[in-house]
């Protein structure tokens, strides 16, 4: 089988994709302080603002690099940049997590794959950077997945929510904002069907409708069993604005897709477990 290499391994959405993939391809990835993972053989240590990543290449010879990358931006930058030089001189494809934020510049609807990307944030514009270095390249050597909000039982963003509620702080929300949100477990199988098919291209995975960012947090909190939240409502502009990516020409299977009360269930906590 054809070796996987996950940048960012350690990560929540890169150690996701490895646990997901692992029992069927030959996987590994690399880490930056996850102590741990220093006796597994599969995992490199890799800090993308002073290290090269010529060496691990070269040892893995992967077929296709997921990147999952966090890190200073230049940083992040110039680690692409070397990506993309190693996959134009061997049999390799380069898989970017990218983010609905390629998009924050526009608030009148929801974005497709083939739409003008355009943000005002420097996030946004930091992914847009590196998704023009890679459609830049062949049609057959890049995917670009575009993302909403990530949730899941142990998430990032679930786990600042519980710090503030500890905490007894409000929580922000936006009312005028329209999303559409997803989960690790949807992700890294809608991933793994996409590889399986060795499918390329620009992909959105989100869920398939859409709910304001405040309502979402208060299903959430609903699910996971929240009391006695307080709430800051913030209003980024007058109008309702839409910061939701949606799929139009590459579409995966129904089986494959999930509503936002789905993705719900996939952060809900049953008794017994954490």
């Amino acid at each position: 089988m054809k070796p996987i290499l996950i940048l960012g391994a350690s990560g929540f959405i890169g150690h996701t994709l490895y646990k997901e993939l692992h029992p069927y391809f030959p996987t590994y990835g690399t880490y930056f302080s996850n102590k741990k993972l220093k006796r597994n053989k599969q995992f490199f240590h890799y800090a993308c603002e002073k290290d090269e990543l010529g060496p691990i290449l070269q040892k893995i010879k992967p077929k296709l690099i997921i990147s999952a990358l966090r890190g200073p931006f230049d940083a992040q930058i110039e680690a692409h940049s070397e990506l993309v030089d190693y996959i134009l001189h061997f049999n390799c494809r380069l898989m970017f997590i990218s983010s609905t934020n390629v998009f924050d510049a526009f608030e009148h609807f929801p974005s497709y794959e083939f739409d003008k990307t355009l943000s005002e944030s420097i996030y946004g514009r930091f992914k847009i950077k590196i998704e023009n270095m890679l459609l830049r390249l062949p049609p057959t050597k890049y995917t670009i997945i575009r993302l909403p909000m990530v949730f899941g039982v142990n998430s990032p963003r679930i786990q600042e929510i519980e710090n503030l509620i500890s905490c007894d702080e409000a929580i922000e929300v936006f009312p005028n904002t329209i999303i559409n949100v997803t989960s690790d477990r949807k992700l890294s199988q809608q991933i793994h069907y996409i590889i399986n098919h060795k499918q390329t291209g620009i992909f959105h995975l989100g869920s398939t409708d859409l709910v304001t960012h405040f309502d979402f947090i208060k299903r959430l909190a609903k699910h996971r069993g929240w009391n006695s939240i307080k709430y800051k409502q913030v209003y980024t502009t007058n109008m309702m604005r839409y910061l939701a990516v949606l799929p139009k020409e590459n579409k995966l299977p129904n089986y494959l897709n999930a509503s936002c009360e789905e993705i719900l269930n996939d952060c809900f906590v049953k008794e017994g477990f954490s």
